[in-house]
C-alpha cells in the first residue's frame, strides 16, 4: 500500500553536515487544548512532566517517550524557500515560541505480538543540553526496561536518531542484546569509504563515527525498502531527508501504525507547509514529493502516524488543511 518511488541522488554537503480538503485553516495542532502550558514545544505540560504518552492502535500498544528538545537558533537559510519572517510567523501561528526553532525528540516504542520494539534511539545526550538525557528515565517511568527491547528499528542515520545507540566517550553499544535493523540504502550510503572526501571537514566526524561503529556490530541487520523487516513490520522508502530515509508500517491483524521518522520536521513548519525545504533534507525535491505522497495516503486511509519531532504525544492522524496538512494528536 505504501510504495513510494525510489530515486537515486547525491547528498548535498549542507545536509550531510546537519546533525478532508477544507477551504479554511484547521490549525488543529496549535489548538488551545493541545498547546497548553508554557513549554517551548507546545505540548500539554502534564505529558512533558510525565515524560511519555501511551495509546493503542487496536492491539498495538504505542509508547511515545519524550527526550527533550533543541532550541535551534534562527538561521535565514534554515528553510531554503521561506524567509526568516515566514518561519517565525509559522511558529507563532502554531502557538510556539518564535525566539528559536523548538525541535523536540520523541522516540516511539511499540508492544505487539509479545515483543517490545523501539524505533530510533534519541540523541544520547550528545547534541543539545536540553535533550538526550531523558530516554532511560522516561522509558522506566513508562514501564519499559532496556532489557525488554528486543529490536531497534532505525529510520536513518542522522545523529539525533542513532547517537543513543552508543556511549558518548567509548562508542560502546547501549543496547548490545537488541537486534538493530537499519535501512540497506542508508547503511550503504553512510558506510561508503569515499563519502568522507565528498563532504566538508565539519561533516566528517559523524561519518567517521558511523563507519567506526555500525560495521563492527554483530547485531546489525540491513533491510531493503519495501520488505518485511521482521514479522509485522514493513519498511517503505521515504527517501529525500537522507538517501535511505525509511518509514515503517507496524501491523497486527487489521490494525496498523506508521512510524514516519523525519518525513517532516516539526508540524508547524513543513507539515503545515509541505513545500518548505528545510536544510536538513539532503534532496529537498524528493523529500517533498515523498512527504506529499505519504501524507495524502495517510489522510485517505485515516492512518495513525508518528513523527520524531512532533513533541508529545508525537503521533496522530492527519487532515488536509488548504495547501498543507494539520496534525490531530492522538488521544492519550
Amino acid at each position: 500500500m505504501y510504495d513510494l518511488t525510489r530515486r537515486s541522488f547525491v547528498i548535498s554537503a549542507a545536509a550531510a553536515g546537519a546533525a478532508l480538503g477544507l477551504d479554511g485553516p484547521l490549525e488543529v495542532f496549535s489548538s488551545a487544548a493541545h498547546a497548553q502550558g508554557s513549554n517551548p514545544i507546545g505540548a500539554p505540560q502534564a505529558l512533558v512532566d510525565q515524560g511519555f504518552a501511551k495509546f493503542k492502535v487496536g492491539s498495538i500498544e504505542v509508547i511515545q517517550v519524550y527526550d527533550g528538545h533543541w532550541e535551534k537558533a534562527h538561521d535565514p537559510g534554515f528553510v531554503r524557500n521561506a524567509s526568516l519572517d515566514e518561519t517565525k510567523a509559522a511558529l507563532k501561528k502554531a502557538g510556539l515560541t518564535d525566539a528559536f526553532v523548538p525541535i523536540s525528540f520523541t522516540v516511539t516504542v511499540v508492544r505487539v505480538g509479545g515483543r517490545t520494539i523501539m524505533f530510533d534511539s534519541s540523541t544520547g545526550g550528545q547534541l543539545a543540553p536540553t535533550a538526550g538525557s531523558f530516554v532511560a528515565k522516561n522509558l522506566a517511568a513508562a514501564g519499559v526496561q532496556p532489557s525488554d527491547i528486543s529490536s531497534i528499528v532505525v529510520t536513518h542515520f542522522h545523529a539525533d536518531h542513532i547517537w543513543g545507540l552508543m556511549a558518548k566517550e567509548t562508542n560502546a553499544q547501549v543496547y548490545p542484546n537488541a537486534e538493530i535493523i537499519v535501512p540497506e540504502a542508508e547503511y550503504k550510503h553512510w558506510t561508503a569509504p569515499e563519502l568522507i572526501e565528498k563532504v566538508p571537514e565539519g561533516a566528517r566526524g559523524a561519518i567517521r563515527r558511523i563507519q567506526a561503529t555500525l560495521p563492527t556490530w554483530k547485531n546489525i541487520k540491513q533491510a531493503a525498502a519495501g520488505t518485511e523487516v521482521m514479522s509485522g513490520v514493513r519498511s517503505m522508502a521515504t527517501y529525500g531527508h537522507t538517501p535511505g530515509h525509511t518509514s515503517y508500517v507496524v501491523s497486527s491483524g487489521s490494525d496498523s501504525l506508521i512510524v514516519g521518522g523525519d518525513v517532516t520536521n516539526i508540524a508547524a513548519l513543513n507539515l503545515a507547509n509541505p513545500g518548505w525545504h528545510l536544510v536538513f533534507d539532503s534532496n529537498p525535491t524528493l523529500a517533498e514529493e515523498n512527504r506529499r505522497k505519504l501524507y495524502d495516503q495517510v489522510v485517505a486511509d485515516k492512518s495513525v502516524i508518528t513523527g520524531y519531532h512532533w513533541g508529545l504525544p508525537g503521533a496522530g492522524t492527519i487532515q488536509k488543511d488548504g495547501n498543507g496538512y494539520a496534525l490531530v494528536p492522538a488521544a492519550v
